[in-house]
């Protein structure tokens, strides 16, 4: 670890956190210093970690509530006191669902918004927007709306919002997870500048294999504990799996020479598209940030017709996961979720046979604990299990999965990857969207990759070799810009 950590610019003291109406603290007497450097924040969902970050700018507990004690200092200011709109001029936070962190219609003009709020004048304005769109190589993204942007185009946009304040210390909320290899790198590429010019970066995250090479100290938070770990100490957060073993079937959903786009768009983002599926297979598709991966999705999900061509899916239900599982997510309870999505699946059943398929459907996803907890107030990776769990309730005959594993740790993406093959096994066709490589070469009995419009099958050493670059990324970065190992 690098001794450039030195002037501690955040300093927790005994602090305890309490959300409100949840009976266990989701922070226990967190005693933590952190000085300029690259601090990577690690450990399951759930654990706590959101709630560190959130710490750091008094989101936590001015604007969430709840009961907390001890003392904190971060970039010279008191967190627990000190109004949310100061903090943001010393603290920038990018969170994991950035679709509710959006303020103006067009790119430019979010970047901007922080820029507007501490009354710059426009000239310097305008150079720190050109500034962050640079760092984060978007400047092509300019002028375009944020709807018509990907998943992970919007995580790059918001973290240039963050980077024009210029803060003292940056948070980010797992900025990669939705990232291909090139916006992964970008990523790092921006917080190693930050770190070396002085700042605390501190990063939430599952994909470690950019960011371990370059840390200067690691964090563990499991169940509201924080302490100190090694890179060596993580290797069981990892494990090799075997991939899924298929066997065709019949085509049952179909692409015939579609072009696709959203409404009103000049030019079709997808164009001259023919894949097919079968009973029992999984798809996943690749690619760069806004290559068509959820476009292909949502056409096949009959959520935006084509501009050209057909679309056939098979008879039966169409299970269908965005990237942001909150917009799945309005029922009081996350039981309530699975049960209404069970309800809707096929013929009814007795009580006692419901009540058992739900509770197998919570357990199969780690819910049981949370089944009666409001989902909205999960962390992000239990969202996306509570909405994985109500989208593949009751053996959909086709699922669409968009960045499935979006904040989710290894044991999550264990019981996703379970789900997938037992979905397969009773006959479902699954295709999948993903930037996670190690997930697509478990699941995939193919993959396709997005690119310029068009779709191309890749062979399975070609993926090998992606997951391989991915895994490098980091190492390669960390060089380049002269990183502490």
């Amino acid at each position: 670890m690098s001794a450039s950590m030195t002037a501690p610019l955040v300093r927790f003291d005994g602090v305890t956190y309490r959300y409100p109406s949840v009976a266990t603290p989701s922070l226990c007497a967190v005693d933590l210093e952190m000085g300029p450097g690259l601090t990577v924040v690690v450990g399951g969902s759930g654990g706590g970690k959101s709630t560190l970050l959130r710490l750091l700018d008094g989101l936590v507990p001015q604007f969430h509530g709840g009961r907390i004690s001890g003392s904190a200092v971060v970039a010279g200011l008191d967190p627990f006191r000190t109004p949310v709109p100061l903090m943001a001029q010393r603290v920038g936070l990018v969170f994991q669902d950035v679709e509710t962190q959006s303020v103006y219609g067009t790119v430019e003009r979010e970047v901007a918004f922080g820029l507007e709020n501490a009354g710059l004048p426009r000239a310097e304005m305008h150079d720190r927007v050109d500034e962050a769109l640079g760092e984060l190589a978007i400047e092509h993204l300019r002028g375009r709306r944020l709807t018509t942007l990907s998943g992970g185009e919007r995580q790059r946009v918001q973290l240039a919002a963050v980077l024009a304040m210029r803060p003292r210390v940056v948070a980010l909320d797992e900025p990669t997870s939705q990232l291909d290899l090139d916006g992964a790198a970008a990523v790092l590429t921006a917080c190693l500048r930050l770190a070396r010019d002085g700042r605390a970066v501190v990063v939430a995250e599952h994909r470690l294999e950019t960011l371990l090479p370059a840390a200067d100290r690691l964090l563990l938070v499991e169940d509201g504990r924080v302490s100190s770990t090694t890179a060596e100490a993580l290797t069981s957060h990892v494990e090799a799996r075997p991939r899924h073993s298929f066997a065709a079937s019949e085509v049952v959903w179909e692409l015939g020479d579609v072009a696709a786009g959203p409404a009103g768009c000049s030019a079709p983002v997808l164009d001259g598209i023919s894949l097919a599926g079968a009973a029992g297979e999984v798809v996943a598709l690749v690619g760069p940030n806004g290559s068509g991966k959820t476009t292909l999705l949502r056409t096949l999900a009959g959520l935006i017709p084509p501009l050209a061509g057909t679309v056939r899916r098979p008879a039966g239900r169409t299970a269908y996961l965005p990237q942001n599982p909150g917009a799945l997510l309005h029922l009081p309870t996350v039981r309530a979720e699975v049960e209404l999505t069970l309800r809707r699946a096929g013929p009814p059943r007795s009580s006692s046979a419901a009540a058992a398929d739900v509770a197998a459907m919570l357990a199969a996803f780690g819910l049981t604990a949370l089944a009666d907890r409001y989902p909205r107030d999960l962390s992000s990776g239990e969202r996306q299990r509570a909405a994985l769990a109500a989208t593949l309730a009751g053996s959909p005959a086709l699922v669409l999965l968009d960045e499935p594993t979006r904040g989710m740790d290894h044991a999550a993406r264990h019981a996703l990857a379970a789900a997938v093959r037992s979905l397969t096994e009773s006959g479902s066709a699954v295709v999948v969207a993903t930037h996670d490589t190690d997930l697509a070469l478990e699941l995939a009995d193919r993959t396709i990759r997005l690119a310029g419009g068009r779709a191309v099958e890749v062979a399975a050493s070609v993926h090998v070799e992606v997951a391989a670059a991915d895994r490098a990324a980091g190492r390669a970065v960390a060089a380049a810009q002269g990183a502490p190992r």
